[in-house]
């Protein structure tokens, strides 16, 4: 018998076939973590929207992600600036210590608020597109005119504005030295309950958060990133 050709022999070689996977290797449901501010878990549900309208294995099956608040130290201590704490990563840390203890399979959260470098065994994933990066003023009753071209002539001399992120009161101060700047600390509804009281007349906040959550109106002016240049991966 003559010995098969190569070409006789790719013919006749056996097809292997891998069984096709019917479900996803990780269990359900799946938990993810949010912080428990209204925006924090507005944007939660955003993602997980998004997600089980385009993933095909959880597509049309919202109710098999499973949402988990979680309090962090960043959202319970109000009364001193961040930076004089720990920095944003008080933002996420019990929320990673979740993910690494397994906890919770997934966790959302705001770009700007990550550390640079995630802990070991933490992966930035993906990220959603970005939305307006630019910071706002919320103006209290006691302001001059608005005047484009000098964004801060709104605010009277010696005017209080609250704020606790060193970014924006470096930049502030920087234009207006005669400001007095004080801390301003909780999520944006707060903040704008604490501009309502009149101790401020103004403070400052991004403008995405306030589309999400349907409050823009609250803008009184929205600053160019050559007057205000916003947080990295603010948005």
């Amino acid at each position: 018998m003559n010995a098969a050709t190569p070409r006789e022999r790719r013919v006749a070689a056996p097809t292997i076939r891998h069984p096709r996977p019917t479900w996803h290797e990780r269990g359900l449901p799946l938990r993810v973590g949010s912080r428990a501010s209204p925006l924090a878990r507005l944007q939660t549900r955003l993602f997980v929207d998004l997600l089980t309208t385009c993933c095909p294995v959880l597509r049309g099956r919202r109710h098999v992600v499973e949402e988990h608040t979680i309090h962090t130290t960043g959202d319970d201590v109000q009364d001193r600036r961040l930076a004089d704490i720990g920095g944003k990563g008080l933002f996420a840390k019990e929320i990673h210590e979740a993910l690494l203890d397994g906890r919770i399979d997934f966790a959302v959260h705001s770009l700007k608020d990550l550390e640079t470098e995630l802990p070991p065994g933490v992966v930035l994933a993906c990220t959603l597109p970005r939305e307006d990066a630019r910071d706002v003023l919320i103006l209290g009753s006691n302001r001059n005119a608005i005047v484009s071209t000098d964004p801060f002539g709104c605010l009277p001399t010696g005017a209080v504005v609250g704020t606790s992120s060193v970014r924006r009161q470096a930049q502030l101060l920087h234009a207006r030295p005669d400001l007095h700047l004080t801390t301003i600390r909780g999520n944006v509804q707060t903040r704008l309950e604490k501009m309502a009281t009149g101790n401020y007349a103004a403070s400052l906040l991004a403008l995405a958060g306030l589309r999400r959550l349907g409050v823009a109106k609250h803008a009184w002016l929205v600053l160019d990133p050559d007057t205000m240049v916003p947080a990295a991966g603010q948005g």
